[in-house]
């Protein structure tokens, strides 16, 4: 049997394995993501192809999170959950700059017709 390595057996050793194992293998790719886009013009077919990818997976966690939800929010009744994201999509058509606003409403729909049903 090997001998742990001390200072790596103690009560350090997630935070150690967090910071080794999850935070910096992320955060290398962040950085080097900041320092080549600074040389990409915005309004350039690569980023409008970033943003169109980044769009379509935003658009499936949505889709998978109404038809298929997780947890407890798998007790809310699906026309609640549509209701409350066309409430979103409607305070998002009506002015685009209002994101926070779109996302708190739909959360209050959501929470509210839950409780007012389950």
């Amino acid at each position: 049997m090997t001998q742990p390595i001390p200072g790596l057996d103690g009560a350090y050793w997630p935070y150690l394995a967090l910071l080794l194992f999850a935070v910096l293998p992320t955060e290398i790719w962040r950085w080097l993501a900041v320092a080549f886009a600074r040389r990409i013009p915005p309004e350039s077919p690569a980023l409008e192809w970033v943003r169109a990818v980044a769009t379509a997976l935003l658009a499936g966690v949505v889709a998978k999170l109404i038809i298929v939800p997780p947890g407890a929010l798998a007790a809310a009744p699906l026309g609640l959950r549509i209701g409350a994201l066309t409430v979103a999509l409607a305070i998002m058509l009506f002015d685009r700059r209002r994101v926070m606003l779109a996302v708190l409403m739909g959360e209050a729909t959501l929470v509210a017709g839950a409780w007012l049903l389950i």
